[in-house]
């Protein structure tokens, strides 16, 4: 059965998702690192997952649980392209589906508006 996995601290369409995964009966993992806090919705799909405070901790735990049949919504590119390598499916707050082909794109993008 697939997974969501949501990163959280940034993420604008938990409430959303949450619906969602009622209707699909699908479970959903809210990562976040505490940096903000996030309403636990008191439904039974959804689990709230509490990570360290490091800069990576709440990407690491994703991929570390990530499988090939889940989805993760982010809009941080390395976390996307990081489930995308794992074979899972990655999409943006804004429904952006991350492919390799673009997320290459954008990567590229932001490295070239570094060295400006």
């Amino acid at each position: 059965m697939t997974d969501i996995y949501i990163d959280a601290d940034a993420c604008p369409v938990r409430d959303e998702t949450y619906r969602v995964a009622a209707r699909l009966t699908v479970k959903v993992f809210v990562v976040s690192n505490g940096s903000r806090p996030i309403r636990q919705p008191g439904l039974s799909n959804v689990n709230m997952v509490l990570v360290g405070d490091s800069a990576d901790a709440a990407d690491d735990w994703i991929t570390e649980h990530i499988s090939a049949i889940d989805v993760c919504v982010t809009s941080d590119i390395p976390l996307a392209s990081r489930c995308l390598k794992k074979g899972a499916r990655a999409v943006s707050p804004t429904r952006k589906h991350w492919t390799p082909a673009n997320i290459g794109n954008v990567s590229r993008r932001k490295s070239v508006g570094c060295l400006r």
